[in-house]
């Protein structure tokens, strides 16, 4: 796991923000002097954090030519929605036992403002919205290790997320999804959390296929 306070994690997060959000095309050469001069650092944090990324599949490093961005396929896509899919209905049961009154309640908090703006149209506060609901899920199942790799999953396909939270149906079916997970976990039914975040997932990687957005 990564220490994102320590000099090494900041620059390997950065990087892989980067990648994620498209910054670099695929095959685009990752050189260290270059990534070094723009964050401010020496080579050494950059090379491992270079050396970092190819153990997660983001970049591919040869030896004698350099490191190049990998980034994410389609295929990879769809991998990790389908173990998204798992892990948040494992998720959302677990928190039934462990959510707080005050995690709850946050919870139905950004579903209203997600609400006021999908009345607006403001898509880009749409999936800020949606990325907090899940975060505050995770938190809430009371596991650092499920928290942190859902947490990974949800970053690495939030390209992917923006896109289809784009689309207004597809936006407020998520909205009204959200809010059944939250009933259910209100209601300590465990069963129906787990079928519920699952289904929710599913629906997502469905709605990404049916708008060609991968």
């Amino acid at each position: 796991m990564n220490d994102e306070n320590s000099l090494r994690g900041r620059v390997f997060h950065k990087i892989k923000t980067d990648i994620l959000e498209g910054r670099y095309e695929v095959g685009h050469e990752l050189r260290e002097v270059t990534l070094g001069e723009e964050l401010g650092v020496s080579r050494t944090p950059v090379r491992e954090a270079l050396r970092q990324l190819e153990l997660e599949g983001l970049v591919d490093i040869i030896p004698n030519k350099g490191a190049f961005v990998r980034g994410i396929s389609a295929k990879d896509v769809e991998d990790i929605y389908q173990i998204r899919a798992r892990l948040e209905g494992l998720c959302a049961s677990m928190a039934v036992e462990c959510a707080t009154k005050e995690e709850l309640e946050r919870m139905e908090e950004i579903i209203l403002l997600t609400r006021f703006y999908e009345e607006k149209g403001d898509f880009d506060h749409l999936s800020l919205l949606d990325s907090q609901f899940h975060e505050m899920m995770y938190e809430a199942c009371g596991s650092k290790m499920l928290q942190h790799l859902l947490t990974d999953y949800h970053q690495y396909v939030q390209r992917v997320r923006s896109r289809s939270l784009k689309q207004k149906q597809r936006a407020k079916k998520s909205t009204e999804e959200h809010a059944e997970i939250l009933q259910a976990m209100k209601n300590r039914d465990a069963k129906a959390a787990d079928e519920l975040a699952t289904t929710h997932i599913l629906h997502a990687i469905e709605n990404i296929r049916r708008g060609d957005i991968l």
